[in-house]
This record gives C-alpha cells, sequence and structure tokens, in this order.
C-alpha cells in the first residue's frame, strides 16, 4: 500500500495545549491538530476537553461558563458531560443528543497535555519525563506565543542555532556560532546537534547569566548547544557556558552557568503553532528576580523568532514551487522532519489498512 500523507502532524500522541496557568474559572478555547477543542475543569479540579462544539446549534461551547465543575453552552445552557455527551438541558430531554468527541488529558509539569488521536490508543507512558519538572532543585519560567507558520518550521529553526549570530546579535549571538563545527545525529526517534566551541567571550545574555550564578564575566568561556528533537515536536536545547579549561559542558557546577531551553511546538493548522517555551535552570532555583529576568530576555528573543518565521511562511506559501537548498547545518532539522514523516506514516497506514 503507497502512503498518501493526509497531514503534516502525527495524532497519536501528547502534545502542550496550555499552560496550567491558562486554565482558571473559565472554558479555554483551542485548536490542536486541526481539531477545535475546548479546555475546563471539572468538580475535582482536573482538566477535560471536548469538542468545542454544541450539539444542539453548533455554538462554541468555549464561549460558555463553567459551573460546578460542568461546562453549560452559552448559547442555550446544555449542559455538557466530560466524556462528551450532553448532561441536561433546560426543559429538554438529552438521551438522543449525538456525543462529541473528548480528548484524554494530562496536567504534568505545569502544562496540560492532550491526546488529539484515537483516544484507544492513549497511552500516559508517552507523557515525556523531565528531569527539571516538578523537581526543586530546577526553576522554569516561560511563555508561549501563537506563531503564524507551519509548525516544522520552528523545529528546523531550533535544530540550527546559527541564526542567532544574525537574528540575536545584541543577546546569544556571536561569531563564533558560525565558525564552530556542527555535529548532527539520530538516536531512535530522536535527532541530536551539537556545537561547542572554546575559549571565546560571552555574549551579552550569557555574561548576565555568570553574574547571576556569582561568576566572573569577563574571562574567556567554553560554550555549548546540544539540540534534541524528540516526536512529536519537543526540542530540548542544552545550553551554557563554563569558565574556560575546565571542562566545558563537564565543568563543576560552581565554573559554569548552564541551562535548559524548553521548546514545546503544538501544531494549530497547516499555517499555524501554539509556541511554549522557556528556561530551566539548575542554579539559584529560588530566585524568583531572575527567573523574571530570563524568562523577559527570552520573550524578546523568540519574538526575534517570530518575526522571521512569520515572514518565512508567507514567503513559502507565495512560491511554493521554489526550490530550497540544504546546507550542512539543516542536517539536525532534516532528521527530525524524517523522524516526523515515519511517525505520520506509520499512523496512516494503520488508519488505511484494510479490516482482517
Amino acid at each position: 500500500m503507497q502512503y498518501q500523507p493526509v497531514r503534516t502532524w502525527q495524532m497519536n500522541a501528547w502534545y502542550v495545549a496550555a499552560r496550567t496557568e491558562d486554565l482558571g474559572q473559565s472554558p479555554l478555547g483551542r485548536k490542536i491538530c486541526g481539531e477545535q477543542m475546548v479546555f475546563y475543569r471539572d468538580q475535582s479540579h482536573s482538566p477535560v476537553a471536548v469538542e468545542d462544539f454544541c450539539p444542539h446549534r453548533g455554538a462554541p461551547l468555549s464561549l460558555g461558563r463553567v459551573e460546578g465543575g460542568r461546562l453549560v453552552c452559552g448559547y442555550h445552557g446544555l449542559v455538557m458531560g466530560c466524556d462528551g455527551r450532553t448532561a441536561e438541558m433546560p426543559g429538554q430531554r438529552v438521551r438522543g443528543f449525538p456525543p462529541v468527541k473528548a480528548f484524554a488529558t494530562q496536567e504534568r509539569y505545569g502544562f496540560i497535555w492532550v491526546w488529539p488521536g484515537d483516544q484507544t490508543k492513549v497511552d500516559i507512558e508517552l507523557l515525556p519525563k523531565l528531569e527539571w519538572g516538578d523537581n526543586p532543585d530546577w526553576a522554569y519560567g516561560g511563555g508561549m506565543y501563537n506563531i503564524k507558520c507551519d509548525y516544522r518550521l520552528m523545529i528546523d529553526n531550533l535544530m540550527d542555532l546559527t541564526h542567532e549570530t544574525y537574528i540575536h546579535a545584541t543577546s546569544i549571538g556571536q561569531k563564533e556560532i558560525d565558525e564552530a563545527p556542527v555535529a548532527s545525529r539520530v538516536e531512535g526517534d530522536e535527532s541530536i546537534t551539537e556545537r561547542f566551541m572554546e575559549n571565546i567571550l560571552a555574549p551579552p545574555f550569557w555574561r548576565m547569566a555568570l553574574r547571576a550564578n556569582n561568576l566572573a564575566d569577563d574571562v574567556l568561556v567554553d560554550r555549548w548547544q546540544i539540540c534534541r528533537f524528540s516526536p512529536p515536536s519537543h526540542v530540548m536545547i542544552e545550553v551554557g557556558v563554563a569558565h574556560a579549561g575546565h571542562g566545558g559542558y563537564h565543568a563543576p557546577s560552581h565554573l559554569k552557568s548552564a541551562s535548559v531551553v524548553v521548546d514545546f511546538i503544538t501544531p494549530e493548522s497547516e499555517t499555524s503553532h501554539w509556541y511554549f517555551w522557556g528556561m530551566a535552570r539548575k542554579f539559584k532555583p529560588d530566585d524568583i528576580d531572575l527567573t523574571a529576568k530570563i524568562r523577559d530576555g527570552q520573550g524578546v528573543i523568540f519574538a526575534e523568532d517570530m518575526e522571521m518565521l512569520e515572514r518565512q511562511q508567507a514567503n513559502l506559501a507565495a512560491n511554493p514551487n521554489r526550490n530550497l537548498l540544504r546546507l550542512n547545518i539543516d542536517a539536525g532539522g532534516v532528521q527530525a522532519r524524517r523522524i516526523i514523516d515515519r511517525m505520520i506514516a506509520a499512523e496512516v497506514f494503520v488508519e488505511t489498512a484494510p479490516a482482517q
């Protein structure tokens, strides 16, 4: 059977749909992997996700309200159950009402996760295991952007950090990034790209991080970037600087400032995605002001990426038949796309295979 692509993202997987703080007293409407969903909290305060569609008149349930842990349509008062079935409606018998889709959710590491695909294949074990999540030795701060481009362009961007020299010249960019060799490899279903720089001066962002960790910022450092893509669309980037000559990435903690750049990239449509970004660090985890300073700095950096990616998407849409160059620096992103394509092909083959 020949595989015919029908979508550009994996469905049977966990995606970040929202941050914990995004889901409060009101329902939250969000499009995930082409599915219109509404999120709310039930009577036990657990997250629930159902299709954002009232079976009565097709109104978006996200325009309703939550009462006693139940979702009430804002049009005619239909009350929705967590299983996608209508629970009740004023003056009506609802037994014959058609159900809407219900989606499995989990709340972990400060995020609301959703499984948009086949609900019979939900696997809790496929949730990522994050060293920094729920760990008091680490601090995390981040944000979210809705970006109008194909989510795979963001993965390309994060798997090749050469652009830092140009887009982020005043914060994390420096010419040594261009000069350092890049090594890429595939390990199972992960694509990894590494770059190590030795005996260089730290750029402004990393000078700030050195000072924050009570380290001199005017000495030569060793710097590293280890980008790791894992399905369906997550990129974790180990980054840091250490005083030169002490082992770089392997230097003792008191001689380096190191972090993990966290990137959860959730498709919204073919030309848009939700980008949950942040940084987890293992130094001064109780310093709230430092967390806010790093988060604000990251927000500016990622806003620069957003402008470039949205303009790139517009160019590609206007020139669908133009061939693009592939260079050695693109290897990590190319391998990530191959992994994504392989995952999608496996799903589609199962969906379209004839019944035995």
